[in-house]
């Protein structure tokens, strides 16, 4: 794949293909996305809210979930805001998620039968850090996009002045459902 990925890249230099995404690092749409890493919202998402390159800064993890106020999700977010020029915060879920189904104990159960010894899952523990939690999916994505949304808005970080919005969005047709809306916003 890497040879593959080098060989069209090398073209794609040469021919100048890049020049129609040409942006700066500030979103011209001045707004942020928390959304997942599903590989069906790489141009549906974008296309669905009308955003072309240099729009808006979108963060992809594991179910659009903020899973700790100081981790990268967050990090990531605060510098949108006070570096780049974000005013709108967007956590964008969808339905048929793969973390809706993630099963904790069968994520280790197969890092295990990839070869990871179970002493490095013990040693985790001991350190700590609960799997159980840290592995956990979602039962219900408008929920867990309020969850995040909570985070956010509720952030010590986060100026109070800034909407912040959930979403949920159908991986097949783009349709979006709002789940909490930023009322503040329209004021």
């Amino acid at each position: 794949m890497i040879n593959e990925i080098l060989d069209y890249n090398k073209r794609f230099v040469e021919n100048k293909e890049y020049e129609p995404y040409i942006a700066t690092k500030f979103p011209d749409k001045q707004m942020a996305i928390v959304t997942c890493m599903d590989t069906r919202l790489i141009e549906l998402l974008p296309k669905a809210l009308n955003l072309k390159n240099g729009d808006a800064k979108i963060i992809k993890t594991a179910g659009g979930i903020i899973s700790h106020p100081f981790g990268s999700v967050m990090r990531s977010l605060l510098i949108s805001i006070y570096e780049l020029g974000v005013k709108e915060v967007f956590v964008i879920g969808h339905h048929q998620c793969g973390m809706s189904a993630t099963n904790p104990k069968n994520v280790q159960k197969k890092m295990i039968d990839a070869g990871i010894p179970e002493e490095n899952l013990e040693l985790l523990k001991f350190a700590g850090i609960n799997l159980d939690k840290f592995l956990v999916g979602f039962d219900d994505v408008g929920e867990s996009v309020k969850h995040s949304v909570s985070i956010i808005r509720n952030h010590p970080l986060i100026p109070k002045h800034i909407p912040v919005h959930g979403l949920v969005i159908d991986p097949l047709t783009g349709k979006l459902d709002v789940v909490d809306k930023d009322l503040s916003s329209e004021l």
